[in-house]
């Protein structure tokens, strides 16, 4: 079930954002926030990229836009099998994940490595959206969208290489990632149990990159 981020996080400066602060300019004009929906490749519950994803989600929210976290274990999603759709139609949980992607502006997205890829549970959610349905475009939740990627690791490489992946899967579809990414390694040792990450330089680049997204999204609508 989609939860608004501000159930999380209030609106207050993180100590030390001096690079969010200088970024953010005219949110008191703006008619409509960009909304951006935050998701990680996994449905663990302890998840490191979950923690990390919505340190990123927040720098967005206080920049100004709506965010909605996903919890990709909360679909339910079977693995995609088209017999499956064809008799029973999509899953509700692809459908509500379908909708989200349907009316976001943005994506936030942490994926961890599995065997050198991502994650079977995102690969199959992102399988399940792009199906296409009767009065919609070709991938009408991915065409168009823009998304900043970013993973979390215990290992040395903070799980980078499924992000090579992931970025590929998500250009063809449509998708346009921005350049500026981040694999965090050693995430057991850099992310803490309470979901904040102990350097702040490090967490105020998670946060800027959230606040990226933010600002190409307001200036792409």
């Amino acid at each position: 079930m989609a939860k608004t981020m501000g159930q999380w996080y209030a609106p207050v400066w993180p100590a030390g954002s001096s690079t969010l602060q200088a970024i953010i300019t005219g949110v008191d004009g703006m008619k409509d926030k960009p909304k951006i929906i935050a998701f990680a490749g996994s449905t663990r519950t302890g998840s490191y990229n979950k923690k990390l994803v919505k340190i990123a989600a927040r720098g967005a929210e206080v920049s100004g836009a709506h965010v909605d976290f996903v919890d990709l274990r909360d679909l339910n999603l079977p693995i995609f099998d088209e017999d499956l759709e064809a008799k029973n139609g999509p899953p509700d949980g692809a459908t509500r994940f379908k909708e989200l992607l349907k009316a976001c502006d943005g994506m936030l997205i942490s994926s961890p490595e599995y065997n050198s890829s991502l994650s079977a549970a995102l690969k199959n959610a992102i399988d399940w959206a792009s199906r296409p349905a009767e009065g919609e475009k070709p991938l009408e939740a991915f065409a168009g969208k823009v998304a900043v990627i970013m993973s979390a690791s215990p290992g040395g490489l903070g799980g980078l290489r499924g992000l090579v992946h992931l970025r590929a899967i998500l250009g063809n579809i449509q998708v346009t990632v921005l350049p500026n990414q981040h694999a965090v390694a050693s995430a057991h040792e850099v992310i803490g149990d309470d979901g904040n990450i102990k350097d702040e330089s490090l967490c105020n680049k998670i946060e800027g990159m959230g606040a990226r997204l933010w600002e190409v999204c307001r200036k792409l609508g």
